[in-house]
């Protein structure tokens, strides 16, 4: 346990409980203490400062007010970084506003590059195995097999197991949504529901509006489609700016609109329920679908579940999109879209795409929803993405050149970096591949190739000691690459 640096004094005038808790503050400040830490236990530092358990309970209870420390259940005190000391915001996003065709070749080749085990993960938006239920998953799919040897060898015809859309269906009612098992379809993962939502309304050549910077997978799905897109003005925390995109809708042919509702990927933002009303209403004004990618939606890191932007839908002009992936396993392949009115193309699609998807994933996981502890897995989960996101931020913000932005997500697992206009993140990337660490630059989230001062970084790998290190790499990288750019 820490044994903090501390002396207070008795005979002052001011309380105990304000001396311990400034004392504290002025520790996080220098970085003696760092975001995660944890603090020791009130009765250890009773030990340690001779101090009552109250005056300790109130120093603490001050901190919290104060936005420094965190109280986890059953576990203690930890450390917790002020917004106030993190480095500023990303500005909302400038596109051009000009429709452009899409071309992956180059984040295809990023994400090649860094397949190697010995690359620490940082660019990839891929959360570490060890934060999910692996063992409890194994065992479930075992019990499975035995259950229903037939059924699991059998094929599985669109809209996909019965189980898993029921369960699917009672975890959206938190989403607000009311949805029967009969509008689920089920995919090999949220990407799949994407590309068939989007196939469902659009034809090649068409424009989709899109959020920017945008999810790279996104994009593949855009250019495996020949579909055009069009970037529109993002702001970090608000998200879609829409008045650009009635401006669009307006005067542009857009064939379908599509955004991360929740903690989008890759500036981490959240529409209030206010907005996402708003863009429903645009859509349905103009007669557009909205593709909804709600992957990170059960990853909010503080209050309640946002809502979808589904919810707000009447007419069925959106198509909902989701899976486990983020939140359960990837490897299971288990997704689902909710594609409202054109549910039947959609099926459609999926018997001529694929088929089916595999049943034993699909059983496995609705099994998990209903009996495994979802909710619980889920606390552990949001707390493991909110305290790794924020001792990165940390990292980051004494580690990089202070005119560093960086943002601040309210969920999800990934943090988004824009440093000074003359920065290349392409050369950090090569120069972070050459020490084995793994960023993603920003050009691979416009499909304009704009945003080359800026990367992502994924927060959903455990702390540790490799994982700050790299982080204090790349600031080193960045400090003299900035150096080399002012020189020439």
């Amino acid at each position: 346990m820490m044994k903090l640096p501390l002396l207070l004094n008795q005979a002052c005038s001011q309380p105990l409980y304000e001396q311990l808790a400034e004392r504290i503050e002025q520790l996080i400040q220098e970085g003696t203490l760092n975001a995660g830490d944890r603090l020791p236990s009130v009765r250890k530092l009773h030990q340690q400062l001779q101090v009552s358990i109250s005056s300790i309970l109130e120093a603490y209870r001050l901190l919290e007010d104060r936005g420094l420390i965190r109280a986890r259940p059953q576990s203690g005190y930890y450390v917790k970084v002020n917004a106030s000391y993190f480095l500023a915001e990303p500005t909302p996003s400038t596109p051009s506003l000009n429709v452009c065709s899409v071309d992956t070749s180059l984040a295809f080749q990023i994400n090649n590059a860094v397949r190697h085990p010995d690359v620490i993960k940082l660019g990839a938006a891929v959360p570490s195995p060890e934060l999910f239920p692996r063992k409890t998953l194994n065992r479930m799919m075992g019990q499975v097999i035995r259950t229903h040897p037939e059924m699991v060898h059998a094929y599985d015809m669109s809209p996909g197991c019965e189980l898993l859309r029921q369960q699917v269906a009672k975890r959206l009612i938190e989403a607000g949504c009311s949805i029967s098992p009969e509008e689920v379809v089920t995919t090999n993962g949220a990407t799949e529901a994407v590309y068939l939502s989007l196939k469902a309304v659009t034809q090649p050549g068409d424009t989709v509006a899109i959020e920017s910077p945008t999810y790279s997978g996104l994009l593949e799905i855009l250019d495996a489609l020949h579909l055009r897109a069009l970037e529109l003005p993002t702001h970090p925390r608000e998200g879609l700016c829409l008045n650009h995109l009635e401006t669009a809708l307006k005067e542009k042919k857009i064939a379908a609109c599509a955004v991360v509702s929740n903690f989008s990927n890759p500036l981490g933002t959240c529409m209030s329920d206010e907005k996402k009303q708003q863009l429903v209403d645009l859509m349905n004004v103009y007669d557009t679908p909205l593709i909804e990618d709600d992957i990170y939606g059960e990853l909010y890191h503080h209050g309640n579940r946002p809502k979808a932007l589904k919810a707000f839908d009447q007419g069925g002009n959106v198509l909902y999109c989701a899976s486990v992936s983020k939140t359960l396993s990837p490897g299971l392949r288990v997704g689902w879209a909710i594609p409202g009115q054109s549910i039947k193309k959609v099926k459609a699609l999926k018997m001529t795409m694929n088929l089916t998807c595999a049943i034993a994933p699909q059983l496995t996981v609705a099994t998990f929803l209903a009996n495994g502890g979802y909710d619980h897995h889920l606390r552990r989960l949001r707390s493991a993405y909110r305290v790794q996101m924020e001792q990165m931020q940390a990292v980051i913000t004494h580690s990089f050149p202070p005119e560093t932005c960086i943002s601040r997500p309210q969920g999800g697992h990934v943090l988004w970096l824009e440093l000074s206009p003359n920065f290349d993140a392409m050369a950090l990337y090569e120069k972070a591949l050459q020490n084995k660490i793994s960023i993603s630059p920003g050009i691979i989230f416009s499909p304009s190739r704009s945003y080359r001062n800026c990367l992502r970084l994924n927060c959903g790998l455990p702390w540790s000691s490799t994982v700050e290190e790299a982080l204090k790499t790349l600031g080193n990288l960045t400090h003299q690459l900035l150096a080399t750019s002012v020189e020439k």
